[in-house]
């Protein structure tokens, strides 16, 4: 579904961006002696020496393109300098005249040139505090020129910022890389390039690139053997604090991409580094997978041994229909002769096969929860019960919730215990309460008092699972899984009440969820009095979705979208998106804000050139 989203301000040009009316008023005003500056010219330099002024100003560096500046922007400049709006060129910024504009902008302002001095202060700032974050290179070089200008400092060349910038990045990364192969002790290096030289095998670099595939047994074993793998590495997982996370998902990008034969191709430093950096952000991925593994084998489990336990009581019984007005009818007769015998008096009212098929109705019914659980019991037992003891070897569960306790004592119970062979062991020292559901109790626990390991070991699997998806369980190492308490900011107990102010929430718990009570009931109230009165949904009586909606009729596309079609369908017929791609980046030359994560590119922007349908470079 398409959605058009309103704006309050936007600007033509080959970019579509917006400007707020903040933003507006905040970088496009002219100040009286701005004015007094401009009107000091004549009438048709005016606007763009204004909008030259203003974007200066606001950025650091002049313009480069028409298309950088707002033409709100411009129609605000307009406006306050009390004329109508003029068309700009780039004549306007580029000519004789606009180089004249830059020297007067500049000596107004009180800017002066960079010196050798300022340059170096310039680079202790860019690795200093730009580095760390892991911007991209055109962030950083966007803030420098903030720095210069703040300081009152004109730097003319990109190019050179450019080059500054990328300098002090690759030596801040060198440097990291190094501090990190310094913390590697021998055998972890000497097991870190086993795995890049043997790439394909169990424990190589292919192995630890690949994903898990889909939900089975074999897959689970496979990634937790990974994870075993980098855990007996012992990296220094602390150094993944230094830089910003924009360095450690570029290190990831970078490293994922490249084949094992090209990370040989890097210096040993380098190759030990940023393979280093990549398995310990691997690492928290890994146990994210195999969560996701967990919880959707044992949910898996369940809905099978359901599904497969339902069909057998269809096959099993015929369900008998009418059973409150057999009910009315048994009483009937009761009461009418009350002394008289069963047979005599019940039997011809309703047959004695009538009633045995209501008792085994019933009594299938009743024993549901048994008989599935017992199917759970017997598919885990048989296949998935392999899982467990790889499972506890590699996770570490932890919870900020004492209500959760007992089941992480049943999980520790069950570690200890893995390599005990007995079927049955005395309740004596096993964690009970609060573990096992009571609908489960009968299945666990047998009539002498004993558990059932087997049984015990799947229920605290089918607890873990929704603790874990409740986040009541977090587990050491994980990303998604991890501890909701580093969710919140790190001065959340200092300023707990300005936080909860700024969000608009009580911090009392009771009101919080009288709050949520009553806004689902009064949901839930205005669903039950809109439903029957809307012909799109219908609730049916049988299957399992017992609620049925109409699918929706496609919205009709934006007008814009539909000229969009229509223009390129015009312009380029019969030609492959591919193909427009390419032209596009051919006349635009937008493919020059997309950066590589790689140390070097095989060709240069400057060297591409056009190719045709033969694939022959047209220069």
């Amino acid at each position: 579904m398409l959605i058009e989203v309103p704006r309050l301000f936007c600007w033509s040009g080959f970019m579509s961006l917006n400007i707020s009316i903040a933003d507006l008023a905040r970088d496009w005003s002219l100040s009286f002696s701005d004015l007094d500056f401009v009107n000091a010219r004549s009438i048709a330099t005016r606007l763009g020496l204004s909008v030259q002024l203003k974007f200066f100003a606001s950025r650091g560096y002049f313009i480069e393109k028409i298309s950088d500046v707002p033409d709100d922007a411009v129609n605000y400049l307009a406006e306050q300098l009390g004329g109508a709006r003029s068309a700009l060129s780039a004549d306007d910024f580029s000519s004789r005249s606009g180089r004249r504009h830059i020297s007067e902008i500049l000596k107004y302002l009180g800017f002066r040139r960079m010196t050798r001095d300022d340059r170096d202060v310039l680079s202790s700032f860019i690795a200093s505090e730009l580095c760390p974050k892991g911007l991209q290179i055109g962030s950083m070089i966007e803030q420098a020129f903030l720095w210069c200008r703040d300081r009152k400092i004109f730097e003319p060349s990109r190019q050179e910022l450019n080059r500054l910038a990328r300098t002090e990045r690759q030596r801040f990364l060198d440097t990291f890389l190094g501090s990190v192969v310094a913390r590697l002790a021998p055998e972890t290096i000497a097991m870190m390039k086993s795995s890049l030289e043997d790439a394909d095998g169990p424990r190589g670099y292919n192995t630890m690139n690949a994903s898990a595939g889909q939900v089975s047994l074999d897959n689970f074993l496979a990634v937790t053997e990974r994870l075993a793998f980098i855990q007996s590495l012992k990296l220094p997982r602390s150094m993944l604090l230094v830089p910003g996370k924009g360095w450690i998902d570029q290190i990831v990008r970078r490293v994922g991409g490249e084949r094992a034969s090209e990370m040989r191709r890097h210096a040993p430093a380098r190759q030990l580094g940023l393979y280093a950096v990549f398995l310990m952000a691997r690492e928290a991925q890994i146990t994210d997978t195999i969560i996701d593994l967990l919880v959707e084998t044992v949910h898996k489990i369940t809905t099978r041994s359901k599904r497969k336990v339902v069909a057998g009581i269809a096959r099993d019984i015929e369900k008998v229909y009418g059973k409150e007005r057999l009910l009315v009818d048994i009483a009937t007769a009761a009461i009418d002769e009350p002394s008289g015998r069963v047979c005599d008096v019940i039997f011809p009212v309703a047959g004695q096969a009538k009633l045995a098929a209501v008792i085994k109705e019933y009594r299938a019914k009743g024993a549901l929860d048994r008989r599935i659980y017992e199917v759970m019991r017997g598919s885990y037992a048989s296949h998935y019960r392999r899982m467990l003891p790889k499972l506890l070897s590699v996770l570490e569960f932890r919870s900020n919730n004492t209500a959760w306790r007992p089941v992480l004592n049943a999980l520790e119970w069950i570690k200890r215990t893995l390599d005990d062979g007995s079927r049955f062991v005395p309740p004596f020292g096993v964690p009970v309460d609060d573990v096992i559901p009571a609908k489960w109790r009968s299945s666990v626990i047998d009539e002498k008092g004993r558990i059932n390991r087997i049984s015990y070991e799947l229920c605290v699997l089918s607890q873990l699972r929704d603790c874990i998806r409740a986040k009541e369980i977090w587990v050491v190492g994980a990303d998604r899984y991890r501890n909701p308490d580093d969710d919140l900011p790190r001065d959340f107990d200092d300023k707990r009440a300005s936080y909860y102010s700024a969000l608009n929430l009580t911090q009392d718990a009771r009101t919080f969820t009288a709050i949520i009570k009553a806004e689902m009931e009064r949901e839930l109230r205005l669903l039950n009095a809109e439903m029957p009165h809307n012909r799109h949904v219908r609730i049916i009586d049988q299957g399992e979705n017992r609620i049925s909606i109409t699918p929706f009729q496609p919205v009709p596309e934006p007008h814009g979208l539909v000229s969009v079609k229509a223009e390129i369908g015009r312009r380029w017929p019969m030609t492959e998106l591919l193909d427009v791609l390419k032209e596009t980046a051919l006349d635009t030359g937008f493919l020059s804000a997309f950066e590589t994560s790689a140390s070097r590119v095989a060709l240069q922007q400057d060297k591409l050139g056009r190719v045709d349908k033969e694939g022959f470079q047209i220069t």
